[in-house]
């Protein structure tokens, strides 16, 4: 949504950082899907990639039987497929619904951000590799700044300015710099822009070991 892959690289371009990027998403793929798909084997193989991003499907992470029976066990083995290949993986510690996700006991975003970065930072420190907390900078954003506009109309997807914040989370997270006051705005106002600069630079580098960083 919104070429989030691009975006980040317009960001690091921005820094002085050259990068490529390439992406894997079918539309509503779990880990275990791409754990089982030749294609996704076949795209880590088709270039020396430095880091390796795996986003589960958006409410797998907040169940608990959910992660530990397929999460957990897809992740395990990509992480090893990605690592055997050179390359660094990164959990893509995702946002919840707007709503939450009442019908399984988690009414309202705090409750089900809670359970998804539980879900995402339990298998990251079990496998001593990176998460990216785009969903904690979310929450930071909604709770600090509840002019940010983050999701659209239907509670889940992102906007532009979702897309922006989760680009400068990977910045920061890939880069172990902050992305505040990079002269890349997308297409938002600059002022909102550096807002979400800010945030993710502060969410990603003021505890980088909470994430795994090294």
């Amino acid at each position: 949504m919104n070429d989030l892959p691009g975006m980040f690289a317009q960001l690091a371009r921005a820094g002085g950082h050259r990068v490529e990027t390439g992406m894997a998403a079918p539309a509503g793929w779990t880990l275990s899907a791409h754990a089982r798909s030749a294609e996704t084997l076949n795209k880590l193989k088709s270039s020396k990639w430095d880091f390796v991003v795996l986003q589960e499907q958006s409410q797998v992470p907040a169940i608990e039987p959910a992660r530990t029976e397929a999460m957990y066990p897809a992740g395990r083995l990509l992480v090893r497929q990605i690592e055997d290949a050179g390359a660094t993986p990164v959990f893509f510690l995702t946002w919840a619904h707007r709503d939450g996700w009442a019908e399984k006991g988690l009414p309202g975003y705090e409750a089900m951000q809670g359970q998804i970065s539980r879900g995402y930072l339990g298998i990251a420190q079990e496998l001593g590799v990176p998460a990216a907390p785009v969903g904690e900078a979310w929450l930071i954003a909604k709770t600090q700044h509840p002019g940010s506009e983050l999701w659209q109309g239907d509670g889940s997807h992102p906007t532009e300015q979702g897309t922006y914040l989760a680009a400068c989370v990977f910045y920061a997270t890939i880069f172990r710099q902050s992305p505040k006051g990079l002269r890349y705005f997308a297409h938002l106002p600059e002022e909102t822009a550096r807002v979400l600069q800010m945030t993710a630079g502060d969410v990603v580098l003021k505890n980088p070991k909470q994430w795994n960083l090294r």
